[in-house]
């Protein structure tokens, strides 16, 4: 009887060992305490990066927040502009401080090409749940790119985000 109850404490002990090691070479997370939003930041806040095509004839930006109905321009797939999404929200969002590398690295991403015959809008989309338990998401624009210039949203401190 001893002798099972022996096996049974070593298996267990293998599988703790096992995980143990899992968890710490994950960023201390392993399944089913998942990295992935869907797992382990169910109802928290959210921001991601949208891109939209302003078109060339258009001369003014409208740098309020808003809603999907009344986004500038019109949104386009990143994959379309050979740019992986999860790259773009990730370079857009995680950056706390924007100087002119960063803004050029932005714009390489974006591809010159791009810029060479489109205007893009950068906007941060934000969504939360509300008290109600409805998800709220709003629209900042950010930056916006035409050729041979870059602008930054007026309306947002820019002390607290672009730096020369």
């Amino acid at each position: 009887m001893k002798t099972n109850s022996k096996k049974a404490m070593r298996v267990l002990g293998v599988v703790f060992l096992v995980n143990a090691l899992l968890v710490a070479t994950h960023l201390g997370e392993f399944w089913p305490f998942s990295i992935y939003p869907m797992f382990s930041q169910a109802g928290n806040p959210w921001t991601r990066a949208l891109l939209t095509e302003i078109p060339p004839s258009q001369k003014d930006i409208d740098w309020d927040i808003t809603g999907l109905d009344d986004i500038e321009g019109n949104p386009i797939g990143t994959k379309n502009i050979g740019v992986d999404q999860i790259d773009f929200s990730n370079f857009v969002v995680k950056t706390k401080e924007w100087n002119r590398k960063r803004l050029q690295a932005l714009r390489f991403m974006l591809g010159e090409g791009e810029l060479e015959t489109k205007n893009l809008l950068v906007y941060k989309v934000n969504g939360k749940l509300s008290e109600q338990d409805q998800v709220e998401i709003t629209y900042t624009p950010f930056i916006y790119f035409t050729k041979d210039s870059t602008y930054y949203n007026p309306k947002l401190d820019s002390a607290a985000y672009f730096s020369q």
